[in-house]
């Protein structure tokens, strides 16, 4: 069935609001994304900011269909999401122009490698400190009405896809074990494992080999080019939700 696939085609489908709420539909596409929200893997992550895209154009319709009172929290979220997502961009932008230079200094055999390493430790560091804010904005609102706490759970579940962002580029806290369970593991089961994760493994081995990475760094790349392009479009969308908000409450 349609309604199995993991890619959020929601708004292809034309249906009366009169027999299928717009409430329903906002409804349905949190129950999809909740369902791969803490997903690891970057084609899953990409999929999720394409359904958070349909999500906030339901959104939209949504707004200019209902009478929403009390929107101040809601409006104090939407700029909170704004900062998260340009925040989670200039991470995501920053990684991406470290792995050519990455690429060149294991060619040359340079120490830069190092220097990757301290890097990826720095933005691991703020993105620590940025999933307990994150953690903490999603359980601060409970008893809300009904259209207020429907706009919240869009907020809690925005986050919690730009916490799997996060979580992808990160160096997982277990990262040693891990580094060492894979390097005995070779005849075993194999773990399932990101991109960036088999870089940091890599890098941490006692000799560096070119072929090694290659293949990680490229996949890498076109990972977060695609991460970048689909946080663009749910940034262009938080705007004019923002915008919607304002226009409301200054009715």
């Amino acid at each position: 069935m349609a309604s199995s696939n993991k890619t959020f085609h929601a708004r292809s489908i034309s249906l009366p609001t009169t027999s299928y709420p717009l409430t329903l539909v906002v409804e349905e596409q949190l129950c999809r994304l909740r369902s791969s929200e803490l997903a690891t893997s970057s084609s899953t992550i990409s999929n999720n900011l394409a359904g958070l895209k349909d999500l906030y154009e339901s959104v939209e319709d949504f707004l200019s269909t209902h009478d929403v009172k009390c929107l101040g929290t809601v409006l104090d979220g939407s700029i909170m999401l704004l900062d998260v997502c340009s925040t989670i961009k200039d991470v995501l932008s920053q990684l991406k122009q470290s792995v050519p230079d990455l690429q060149s200094s294991i060619r040359r055999c340079s120490n830069e490698v190092d220097t990757y390493m301290t890097s990826r430790k720095n933005v691991t560091k703020v993105i620590r400190k940025y999933l307990t804010d994150l953690k903490r904005a999603v359980n601060k609102h409970n008893d809300l009405v009904a259209d207020v706490n429907l706009l919240k759970k869009v907020e809690a579940t925005t986050l919690a896809v730009f916490e799997s962002i996060l979580s992808f580029v990160s160096e997982p806290k277990q990262n040693r074990s891990l580094v060492s369970k894979l390097m005995s593991a070779k005849g075993e089961a194999k773990i399932q494992i990101s991109e960036v994760m088999k870089i940091d493994i890599a890098l941490k081995s006692k000799e560096v080999e070119v072929k090694d990475v290659q293949k990680p760094l490229k996949a890498v790349e076109m990972n977060l080019q695609d991460l970048e392009d689909g946080l663009e479009s749910v940034f262009r969308c938080l705007i004019k939700n923002r915008v919607s908000l304002l226009n409301i409450l200054n009715q």
